[in-house]
């Protein structure tokens, strides 16, 4: 079977390599995987992958927002009423598929299974307006577990839009409420609060779970972009980790402050390791250049995988750490330590934990 994965982050990218992992032996190596650089620079991963030869062919994709082509403006434009709206964007999903059609780089209808991480992207619409089958995958973990984003974004006449997508294919609504895609699979079912049909089960955990030893590496190889210089830190003597999760709080010089004092605070319980959030801006590695610094990009995934480190604890301040199951103990630090670096009521009000 010919298939493809279209990816538009590291995890989509982990998640892809996991599936192919999973396939029989003499299975595995015939896959294409395209990389959209719309939203994620991959730096070197293109060359990893190549590498592993875990994919027959990995290409970039130069996937473009509809804000790259002016003249959809107009149809995006208040009208007044449903009518005129739903007139208005039949339009502008039949032109942002034209559109995006020169920027597409293989013949999908190629392919006997398509793969399509975060649909309600461009490419969801495209395969959509030329008929062509795909399968949904959840954009992260348990991506709807917080709110149905389909019906959220289609909030007002839902029943209506659900029936031009659906059925006609005149608009496009993302996540399986399209006629052309599939199936939608998440992680956990019994975490989506929606009764529709689509939704397919394939549980993360039952995936990696079934990795080999050879697998594992091969993922570590794959995300850590330094491998051989993270061996040479472990092998100067790890036995307990300390992970500390960064987030983009406050000013750098007051986020920088943050960090110090939480690694003042742990680095005697163990060796400090930091994995800065994808959006922090701080530059860990010459601040703290005698912890390693995970690229910023690693999946958390990755992270579980390692057998030369054990994580006695995981900090955070406000990162959610439930999924997180590789170390002895998870520690939220919250709003008791940030209100000592600013007014309690800039905390976002989500966040507090008192």
């Amino acid at each position: 079977m010919k298939s493809i994965y279209v990816c538009h982050t590291f995890y989509h990218v982990l998640i892809s390599a996991v599936k192919e992992m999973n396939k029989d032996p003499q299975k595995r190596g015939e896959a294409t995987v395209l990389l959209s650089t719309m939203s994620c620079d991959f730096g070197s991963l293109k060359k990893r992958l190549v590498e592993s030869a875990l994919f027959k062919n990995v290409i970039e994709f130069d996937e473009k927002r509809d804000d790259f082509f002016p003249e959809l403006a107009k149809y995006k434009k208040d009208k007044g009423n449903v009518v005129c709206n739903m007139i208005s964007r039949i339009k502008y999903t039949r032109r942002f598929a034209k559109l995006e059609e020169r920027f597409i780089p293989v013949d999908f209808k190629s392919y006997d299974e398509i793969n399509v991480f975060c649909d309600a992207d461009p490419i969801g619409i495209y395969l959509s307006q030329n008929r062509i089958y795909y399968h949904a995958i959840e954009d992260g973990m348990d991506t709807l577990s917080t709110f149905i984003h389909a019906k959220y974004e289609n909030r007002g006449y839902f029943g209506l839009k659900k029936f031009l997508s659906l059925r006609l294919n005149l608009i496009f609504i993302r996540d399986g409420y399209n006629k052309y895609c599939i199936d939608m699979e998440v992680n956990d079912r019994s975490k989506v609060d929606d009764d529709f049909g689509k939704y397919v089960e394939v549980s993360r955990k039952k995936l990696m779970d079934s990795l080999s030893d050879t697998d594992r590496k091969t993922l570590v190889s794959l995300f850590v972009s330094d491998i051989d210089g993270l061996n040479d830190f472990i092998n100067k003597g790890v036995s307990d980790g300390i992970l500390i999760l960064t987030e983009p709080l406050c000013t750098l010089d007051i986020r920088k402050q943050i960090f110090t004092d939480i690694i003042d605070q742990f680095k005697n319980e163990g060796v400090i390791f930091l994995k800065p959030h994808p959006r922090d801006d701080l530059d860990y590695r010459s601040l703290f250049s005698e912890y390693w610094i995970f690229d910023k990009t690693i999946p958390m995934e990755i992270l579980g995988l390692f057998k030369e480190i054990h994580f006695k604890k995981v900090v955070g301040v406000y990162t959610q750490l439930g999924l997180i199951d590789f170390a002895d103990e998870r520690i939220m630090l919250g709003s008791k330590l940030m209100d000592k670096y600013e007014a309690p009521e800039k905390h976002f009000a989500g966040w507090r934990k008192d």
